[in-house]
């Protein structure tokens, strides 16, 4: 049978976490797998905001959405041409997910890349967005040129979380370091 692909570990995560009705955060839309995913999941009364910063993922996004038959399963989404590290501009506390597939576009300009510092600045904002028990999960490819820095800068990010905030897990093949894997954060409710 095998393992499940990190993109499908991911989906799986976080559909056992999210909530209808709740807002979701898809922090690189791309081509919207995960916009999809996340629309049905909190249902017709929930939202999904979902950003990039190229115009043409939005637009495929926008096309896999509209593509979908089922409309009334689908919570509103709103498509946001910013960057994943002002989603706190859009977003108040109590996001139940947030999703990032880091890297490029698939069948866009490669040479347009997620970049480490405005990643960690959008994973730092997810952490205070998060509810209690909401989760972040955050795919990585150190297999393309620059992918293998921001892995690592987001899997050091992780490990330094307090255990107190977050738990946090790696979803990886050790056999296979350039082979894309997971990180996933799941927040932890606050001491009282």
């Amino acid at each position: 049978m095998g393992f499940y692909s990190v993109l499908t570990m991911a989906q799986r995560w976080v559909a056992e976490r999210v909530e209808l009705g709740e807002t979701v955060i898809d922090a690189t839309a791309g081509g919207g797998v995960d916009t999809l995913q996340l629309a049905l999941l909190v249902g017709p009364k929930g939202k999904v905001l979902a950003f990039d910063i190229q115009q043409e993922a939005l637009n495929k996004t926008a096309h896999r959405l509209h593509s979908y038959e089922e409309q009334d399963k689908l919570g509103k989404v709103e498509l946001i041409k910013d960057s994943h590290d002002n989603m706190s501009q859009y977003a108040a506390h109590g996001v139940g997910a947030i999703m990032f597939n880091l890297g490029y576009f698939p069948g866009g300009d490669q040479q347009i890349i997620t970049e480490p510092d405005s990643t960690l600045r959008a994973l730092e904002q997810s952490l205070l967005l998060l509810r209690p028990g909401g989760i972040l999960t955050c795919v990585l490819y150190p297999g393309h040129p620059g992918g293998d820095i921001e892995a690592e800068a987001v899997e050091r990010w992780a490990a330094a979380l307090p255990h107190e905030q977050a738990n946090c897990v790696l979803y990886r093949q050790p056999q296979r370091p350039a082979a894309p894997y997971l990180v996933a954060v799941e927040r932890k409710a606050p001491r009282s």
